[in-house]
């Protein structure tokens, strides 16, 4: 791998891993759908000018022949996904957050065995079953046994729905990537996600009796990082690193995310992890692993 996709993958990773401790402090002043709609904004403009700076003009006329897929597709990538994962951490740690993004990839297999009729092969099954355990076992089975599932479970269950979202996002998105390229296509869901979430998240913000005046400079930081360093920067840094390399490489990366979290998640918000974060987390990224070689 070239050192310039090298850098710009470890960057983008190092972003993503923030993102959720980053999120947990927007959290502790700002309700979460505002935090969702004011970091798809900040991003949507930021890919807006960013075309604007390439030359790069959306395709409008193509787009409006597209437009119920790509509506669907900022749904699925931008609202829900941030909207579910943001309200999950409110109750779960950013740890958990973490260590449940990075299984995409098994959610992807899933998702392309039900809607799209790929066949499951041995190493894909067993990949899933792996990750799955370990998803259980950072979730708790006697937490999960419970009748009440709320609190800490309630936020993971959150988180994992949003990542189930981004895999239809992911399957659904695969032609319209190829129609008009990532950079384009993420840029049009961003915007779109955003028209749709701001006036949720304003309204959310008129009835808790506030207004953008009194989110306080601390929570406008964590909100600019998430809009500008993790859903605009670390997206094009990570397309940069796979335009330069082999998708299967640029993936390991992303298993570094959780660690990284993790380190971030203990100097800023003194999350105490125990073992049966660290055996789950060993479990789940080796599920993934097992998944993406299968064929």
């Amino acid at each position: 791998m070239a050192a310039r996709a090298y850098t710009a993958l470890l960057l983008a990773c190092a972003l993503w891993a923030v993102s959720f401790v980053a999120t947990k402090k927007a959290l502790e002043l700002t309700p979460p759908l505002a935090v969702v709609a004011l970091r798809l904004a900040l991003s949507a403009a930021c890919f807006l000018i960013w075309l604007a700076i390439r030359r790069r003009r959306l395709p409008l006329v193509a787009l409006l022949d597209w437009r119920g897929r790509l509506v669907l597709l900022s749904l699925c990538g931008g609202s829900l996904h941030y909207g579910l994962q943001t309200i999950g951490l409110q109750y779960t740690s950013a740890s958990n957050g973490s260590l449940y993004a990075v299984t995409a990839p098994v959610t992807i297999a899933v998702l392309g065995v039900i809607f799209l009729g790929e066949r499951p092969t041995f190493g894909k099954t067993a990949g899933i079953a792996v990750a799955l355990a370990g998803v259980l076992t950072v979730m708790g089975l006697d937490e999960l046994g419970s009748v009440d599932l709320g609190g800490r479970v309630f936020g993971d269950l959150l988180v994992l729905a949003s990542i189930v979202f981004w895999g239809v996002f992911t399957v659904l998105g695969k032609t319209a990537t190829d129609r008009f390229g990532a950079p384009i296509m993420t840029a049009t869901v961003t915007v779109l996600a955003s028209l749709t979430m701001l006036p949720v998240g304003l309204w959310e913000i008129e009835t808790r009796g506030l207004s953008l005046r009194t989110i306080s400079a601390e929570a406008w930081a964590a909100i600019a990082f998430l809009g500008v360093g993790c859903s605009f920067l670390a997206t094009l840094l990570y397309f940069v690193a796979l335009e330069m390399s082999e998708s299967q490489k640029v993936g390991v990366f992303l298993y570094t995310i959780p660690p990284m979290t993790a380190v971030v998640a203990k100097l800023a918000l003194d999350e105490t992890l125990g073992l049966r974060f660290f055996v789950g987390s060993a479990m789940v990224i080796g599920g993934v692993i097992i998944t993406e070689r299968s064929r």
